[in-house]
């Protein structure tokens, strides 16, 4: 039976999600019709044109239009701004279909949790690159330690070709590089749940003879310093830049103050750093504690995921690297809960899905075709 979805969102993300689920087809049988939904009518001219997508221009404010939006829907896939989920998650439960979203935001994603309480149907946000893929890593690597130690999780969306003081380019929502650099930060230090102070306890690394930097951020762990509080001395996530960028950064929010003037930086962004296609997504996780050896000797252990994802063609259009990954894993996040392999009713953290059935995936096998790497600390 084919599955009908509302997208929210015909922006960088939202398109593609679209786009992949529209070519998804099972024996032929197409899996998914898709209504992509956006307040904007140029956004959704610049869709992707396929048969199975409809478009629909909507304004999520507009709680009547919303609600019969998501009318006889299977699940609704918000790509929308973190500061519009809420709202969105209200309506799913209303409506009584499954939710999924993009969110890093935590404040949002704990009042999705209390919407999700006693709902008869899935609740899962926070289901892309990071927070999504990296947590369902980082919670396979823990699973395999029986004392776990530590747990660091790095994570970034770079420009293959770096030309400005920043070292960066808009690759995602300006939104939220913003959000996530400007809020407090979750982690376990020394075995206690903390916050920590973002765009700090900076570190350098390098790979395959590329040296980064990385530095707290907002957002990143999802639900894993709850899961694994009591169980790990040391949790921590860090986005991943090239040097020099996180320096930049302090004096636009702390010295220059627009830390506090929020839109004004990102309508300076948007004016000043050129968007591009050509990026890299890297994903660095490390768990290290002890389990028994080959001869069954308890030993001090560490595991390392490392992959890097560029951009590339999908169905004869090329995008970025971080819509490529973003998109996949709420794709495969969508597929995995229609095929029974998630809790189907309820609030869902990322780290309940098998990584092994996320790779098997046909939309998470993106991240499986990528191989391993070598690092250097």
């Amino acid at each position: 039976m084919t599955a009908s979805i509302l997208v929210l969102g015909g922006g960088k993300i939202g398109a593609v999600v679209a786009e992949l689920l529209a070519h998804a087809t099972t024996g032929g049988r197409p899996d998914y019709r898709v209504t992509l939904a956006d307040r904007s009518a140029a956004a959704l001219a610049a869709a992707p044109r396929h048969r199975r997508i409809d478009t629909l221009v909507l304004d999520v404010d507009d709680a009547p239009a919303l609600a019969a939006a998501l009318a006889g829907r299977a699940a609704v896939l918000s790509a929308l701004p973190y500061r519009l989920t809420v709202r969105v998650a209200e309506a799913a439960r209303a409506a009584d279909c499954h939710y999924l979203d993009l969110t890093e935001d935590v404040a949002a994603t704990r009042r999705i949790r209390a919407i999700a309480d006693g709902a008869p149907r899935a609740f899962i946000p926070q289901c892309g690159l990071a927070p999504g893929f990296i947590g369902i890593v980082a919670a396979d690597l823990a699973r395999r330690f029986e004392r776990l130690d530590s747990v660091r999780m790095r994570v970034g969306a770079l420009p293959t070709f770096p030309s400005n003081a920043l070292n960066y380019n808009l690759t995602w929502s300006t939104e939220g590089v913003i959000n996530e650099y400007c809020e407090p930060c979750e982690a376990i230090v020394d075995g206690r749940r903390v916050q920590v102070p973002p765009l700090e306890e900076r570190e350098e690394f390098s790979l395959d003879g590329v040296l980064y930097e990385a530095f707290n951020t907002s957002g990143g762990l999802g639900t894993l310093c709850e899961t694994l509080e009591g169980r790990v001395r040391t949790l921590n996530y860090r986005t991943i830049r090239y040097p020099g960028h996180a320096a930049v950064m302090k004096t636009l929010l702390h010295d220059l103050r627009l830390k506090d003037r929020r839109e004004l930086l990102k309508d300076i962004l948007e004016n000043a750093l050129p968007a591009t296609t050509q990026d890299v997504v890297i994903v660095f996780v490390t768990a290290a504690g002890v389990r028994p050896d080959e001869q069954g000797q308890p030993r001090f252990l560490q595991d390392t995921v490392v992959r890097k994802i560029y951009s590339r063609p999908l169905h004869g259009t090329t995008h970025s690297a971080i819509q490529i990954t973003t998109a996949s894993a709420l794709c495969a996040t969508l597929d995995l809960l229609l095929a029974g392999k998630l809790p189907q009713a309820g609030f869902v953290r990322q780290e309940q899905t098998a990584l092994a059935d996320f790779l098997a995936n046909r939309f998470g096998a993106v991240y499986a075709e990528a191989a391993p790497q070598s690092m250097a600390a």
